[in-house]
């Protein structure tokens, strides 16, 4: 699996506060039901190098899924997707998390590596500096 990310980019069930960096889900497509898109869905724990436990805010279940690096629309049962928006405002999806960096694929299909930062809900979203993505937080 490599190196995986730090325990505090993720919450276990029941102790999220919000503002509390905690990596959001952008879309998940649970087997056997349809496209989830929730604010309230985030990682709880790595499984795997694209391997993950999440918890969905649909109905506060827990359910391992597959890391994607495609938009919510394009998403297939078992598999969950991460926005992150780039220095220069591009949007990009996760395709694989580090300890510090991501690797990432844009919506043009160019990819690439960058430093990631988790923030405040009200500041995730802002430009993260050179060579940086922001990744949004629940």
């Amino acid at each position: 699996m490599g190196r995986p990310i730090k325990k505090t980019r993720m919450r276990s069930a029941g102790t999220l506060l919000r503002g509390s960096n905690t990596i959001q889900v952008t879309g998940y497509f649970p087997v056997g039901s349809s496209l989830q898109t929730d604010l309230d869905t985030y990682v709880m724990s790595q499984r795997g190098s694209t391997q993950f436990k999440i918890h969905q805010g649909s109905d506060s279940s827990t359910a391992v899924y597959t890391l994607t690096a495609v938009a919510p629309a394009s998403l297939t049962a078992g598999q969950f997707c991460v926005q992150v928006i780039l220095n220069d405002s591009t949007v990009g999806y996760v395709n694989k998390f580090y300890n510090r960096t991501v690797h990432y694929v844009t919506a043009a299909g160019a990819a690439g590596t960058c430093t990631y930062t988790l923030g405040t809900e009200a500041t995730d979203e802002g430009a993260a500096g050179s060579g940086a993505g922001a990744i949004n937080v629940i």
